[in-house]
This record gives structure tokens, sequence and C-alpha cells, in this order.
């Protein structure tokens, strides 16, 4: 092709695109037009545009779906999460607080283990297999620092020195965690056995909302 054909081709583009409804007046042009495609023979201009709305059309359907998915994720979790701020403010003492903690997390929340460090001693709780009473400047504690002096939650496959702590013996069971740190009273964990069920980015306004309302409830009890 010579350089004088490419230059017409050029013109012509620039033309059309000052000219957008330039085919609707010569309707049998844009029929016959044709547009190569990536795979398969080449395909009339009206044929292309239809597959291009149609493929648009897919994607906007599968981000509704996603949308929609996500938008009845949430609803599910406000209302488990007003569940248990419900449920926390019920109990007549801290450890009752702290068991309704536990529970609610293993079956409302689905965690396939479910830790709680607490700072200080609670009368009436025995120790069960998900509480370790660890005090603040203990130096088992050094690997959660960052975390404890930020207040931020963490998702993800979590450092095997907070896993050891966490979750012991069962720490190889676990392949993703939620953190949340509890300022002046401990850390909350919740370890899953999918390595996607947490990950890093994902939204952590309901895990604030109810560190928020495990915090409250037990500050009912100080003094």
């Amino acid at each position: 092709m010579s350089d004088t054909e490419k230059l017409g081709a050029h013109e012509i583009a620039a033309w059309l695109r000052r000219h957008p409804a330039f085919l609707q007046q010569f309707p049998d042009l844009a029929i016959s037009m044709v547009v190569p495609r990536e795979q398969g023979p080449a395909a009339s201009l009206a044929s292309y545009q239809l597959d291009v709305l149609r493929d648009k059309n897919r994607e906007l359907s599968r981000r509704l779906q996603e949308l929609f998915a996500t938008a009845q994720e949430n609803e599910r979790l406000a209302v488990r999460t007003h569940q248990l701020t419900l449920a926390l403010l019920k109990q007549a003492d801290a450890a009752g607080t702290v068991r309704a903690m536990a529970a609610s997390l293993a079956e409302d929340f689905q965690g396939d283990l479910v830790r709680i460090v607490l700072f200080e001693a609670i009368a009436g709780l025995d120790e069960p297999d998900w509480l370790q009473v660890i005090a603040a400047d203990d130096a088992r504690l050094a690997p959660f620092r960052d975390a404890l002096a930020t207040d931020e939650p963490i998702c993800g496959r979590l450092h095997p020195d907070k896993n050891a702590l966490l979750y012991g013996v069962r720490a190889g069971d676990v392949q993703s965690s939620a953190l949340l740190p509890l300022p002046g009273i401990g850390l909350l964990a919740v370890g899953s056995h999918d390595p996607n069920r947490f990950f890093p980015g994902m939204g952590t306004l309901f895990l604030r909302m109810m560190g928020e309302a495990l915090a409250t409830a037990l500050h009912r009890f100080d003094g």
C-alpha cells in the first residue's frame, strides 16, 4: 500500500470520527462494511456491533450479579452483627459476655477455630481451649505489637509466630485468619481451614463493629 493510500485511509478515519452519524444515512454501506475478528472470518459492521453489545451486556449482567451477591452477604453480616451485639448486652457478667462472643463467632459466623487472648483474667472463666490470659507486657505478645499499636484488623495468612501462639497444636490446620486487636482488652482471632476465607484487602467494617460491641459490653463490668 502506498503512502498516499495510507494517508487517504487516515483522513477517512478522521472524518468518520468527526461524523459518527454518517453511516446512519447510508445503512447499506454500514451493512456491507466488514470488520476483522481476532478469530474466524471477517464480520459485517452491524454483526460486529451486535457482538460487542452482547459482550457488554454479559459483562454488565455479571457485575450486577456480583453486586447483588455482595449486598446479600453484607445484609446477612449486618443482621448477625446486630444479633451478636444484643446477645453481648444481655449477659449478666463479663464471663458470660466473653463466652457469648466465642459462641457467636463459632456458630453464627462459622469460624473453624475461634481464639481469644485477654490481658487480664475474668472471674468465672475457667480458660477453655479457645481462651488464653496473657499480660499485655508479656514477651509472647511481641509478634502482635504492631497490630496492637495500630488497632488495625489483619486478614489473610498470619506469620507462623502468630499462628503458634493463637492456635497452638492446631496451627497447622489454619490456612487463613481474621485477627482483631481489642485495645486494653486483648486479641480476637477467627481461623479458617479455607486459605481464601480471609484475605488481605477484604472489608473489615463488621470486624470492627464486633470488636467495639465486645469492648462496650465488657466495660459495663469495669470496677
